[in-house]
């Protein structure tokens, strides 16, 4: 076909598609080429709202569609495994990006096992796209469990098995973020996904990540955390004892103005945290420029706003400096703005600790969310009964109500009234006319009632979000935590962590080692309890007894009970609880009960 949107579609790839395994025999019987033809419509490409994205080539259709017998006679009949698409993405990558996992993984096997024939100098499931991104990192970062458990298992290497404990050696090839840039890691903490958070729960991610942490991360980051209590003590210090001098005699002031005291020449300025703004600059703006401001500044996993503290703050010492060293009696605003950004950037510490992390994204969240919306709202009724007070105040004396001699101070004392900073601006002694009673009366029913209690409710809300993905949230700022700290320090600060698999023969790739054990008692008796759970049970609670296991994937379950009718007869329940428990143990038993890791 050549129209714009499905350009290049041959009648092979409508065969493979819709599965006819006779036709696709004939059409290639016939001559049919099976390896040049590509759609590059616009109806096949990844796009954001696509309904498909099956690639280009006509063994990435079959592949997608998980028929085994019509992959089989394209590759017979010459179908190249490693074709790429415009994007570069491999069929392994197509694969990744499908919703069937379980099916996915399956023909990921047998197209390894077709590739590892022709014995390539580069694995099939290395090949990277042209984002640089590998099947293995693709899964990482669309959060695709399944498929990134699976292919952590064709990696790992079995050491020894005793009854039900077993030794594996984990490749630490594109996982470990010491020696690449763009880590699973790092994909993970990048991610807009949830699902990307819960690969963190994975073997080997969680052991990488809770070793590195517990080792080296935790106690560089909270000695880092020591060294900027001090420096913003120190520069806290300088600020209160400032050098000043009496004001001179020709300094001019307002009549209302009491200035008694005036800055001193740069000479006698304490350097020591301008030196360090300076360096907290070089330090934050080379991330700015890697990451991307976007995704540096956004992301409340990278530390989102308190990069923004931080280098508003640094800035500002800058602006001091200059302010100082050109005699400019105008350092009091930023100081002022320095000191409450420095101080407030000491929360970004609280990420070091489990107990105090998840808070702090709970108040980055009700700042930048539920804080906007509320004052927004807030500003529409706060200009509007500030205007209707106005329309009656501009017809009086000034001096007899200061809090409202002018509309910008009345949008003020209507802002301090509805947050209650101060009592109801209202002279009994002077005559008041009745629309100022009623517009008082509408804002504070507006303001106190109605939006207060919505704010309440909204903070509630994402009090409630962020408490469900705790854990989740406090293993990705723990990452993200770990990374920066290891991008700061030389690498001979950071031992390598794993084993070199030159001790094994393994090659020069790094390895960490699992020993897992593999209970089928316990995996039978999860399984019937899943089998006799009950409908109203919340799914929380039925995956309580495996929420550390990576098996217990709900996607990797073939069955569910919850879609069973509420209505049944009770023999044909039972029945039906029988064929699930039999289905269970089909099941492959893969299980991490008791972890230990070198």
């Amino acid at each position: 076909m050549t129209s714009e949107l499905y350009y290049g579609l041959t009648a092979l790839h409508i065969a493979t598609v819709n599965q006819n395994v006779n036709l696709v025999r004939e059409l290639i019987r016939r001559g049919g080429d099976v390896a040049t033809p590509r759609v590059t419509g616009m109806y096949f490409r990844k796009r954001r709202g696509g309904l498909l994205y099956f690639g280009e080539h006509i063994l990435a259709f079959a592949s997608c569609v998980a028929n085994e017998e019509i992959i089989s006679m394209l590759i017979k009949a010459g179908a190249n495994i490693r074709a790429q698409d415009s994007l570069g993405n491999t069929i392994l990558h197509l694969l990744v990006l499908q919703p069937n996992k379980t099916t996915a993984c399956q023909i990921f096997d047998m197209l390894m096992s077709q590739d590892a024939d022709l014995d390539p100098a580069i694995p099939l499931d290395m090949v990277p796209n042209y984002r640089g991104l590998t099947p293995f990192k693709l899964a990482a970062k669309e959060g695709n469990l399944v498929a990134f458990q699976h292919l952590a298992n064709r990696r790992r290497i079995i050491q020894w098995s005793l009854g039900p404990l077993s030794s594996n050696l984990y490749d630490l090839t594109e996982v470990d973020s010491r020696e690449d840039d763009l880590s699973v890691l790092e994909i993970i903490v990048s991610s807009q996904k949830r699902e990307a958070r819960r690969i963190l729960e994975l073997t080997p991610v969680r052991q990488l990540v809770r070793l590195k942490w517990n080792l080296y991360g935790k106690h560089y980051f909270r000695l880092l955390m020591l060294v900027y209590l001090l420096y913003i003590s120190i520069f806290t210090l300088c600020c209160i004892n400032r050098p000043l001098k009496d004001i001179p005699e020709n300094y001019t002031k307002a009549a209302n103005d009491k200035t008694i005291k005036v800055q001193k020449s740069f000479t006698e300025l304490n350097a020591f945290f301008v030196i360090g703004a300076i360096v907290i600059l070089l330090i934050e703006v080379p991330s700015i420029f890697r990451v991307g401001a976007k995704r540096y500044f956004g992301q409340s996993a990278l530390g989102g706003p308190f990069h923004i503290t931080l280098i508003g703050y640094a800035s500002l010492v800058v602006i001091l400096c200059v302010l100082r060293t050109t005699g400019i009696a105008k350092e009091l605003v930023p100081m002022a703005w320095a000191l409450i950004l420095g101080w407030s950037n000491v929360m970004y510490f609280a990420r070091g600790f489990e107990m105090l992390g998840p808070y702090v994204i709970v108040i980055q969240k009700t700042i930048f969310g539920d804080m906007t919306k509320f004052m927004w709202l807030s500003l529409i009724f706060l200009i509007g009964s500030a205007s209707g007070l106005w329309v009656y105040y501009i017809t009086q004396d000034p001096s007899a109500l200061p809090p409202y001699r002018s509309f910008p101070i009345t949008i003020f004392t209507q802002f301090e009234l509805s947050i209650g900073l101060i009592d109801l601006q209202v002279d009994h002694t002077l005559y008041t006319h009745p629309v100022v009673h009623t517009i008082h009366i509408y804002f504070s029913v507006v303001a106190y009632i109605l939006l207060f209690n919505l704010l309440i409710a909204m903070m509630s809300d994402t009090q409630w979000r962020v408490t469900q993905e705790r854990d989740e949230l406090w293993r990705t700022q723990v990452v993200a935590t770990t990374l920066m700290i290891e991008r700061k320090l030389p690498l001979r600060l950071w031992p390598r962590l794993g084993i070199c698999g030159l001790a094994y023969g393994l090659g020069e790739r790094w390895y960490l080692r699992v020993e897992d054990r593999n209970d089928l008692l316990v995996q039978k008796m999860k399984r019937y309890i899943n089998a006799f759970s009950k409908d109203g049970v919340p799914a929380k609670e039925r995956e309580e007894t495996g929420k550390n296991d990576p098996g217990n994937d709900p996607q990797q379950i073939s069955f569910t009970v919850e879609n069973r009718p509420k209505i049944q007869r009770k023999p044909k329940k039972c029945w039906e609880l029988i064929r699930q428990s039999i289905e269970c143990e089909k099941e492959e038993n893969v299980d991490c009960l008791d972890t230990s890791y070198i």
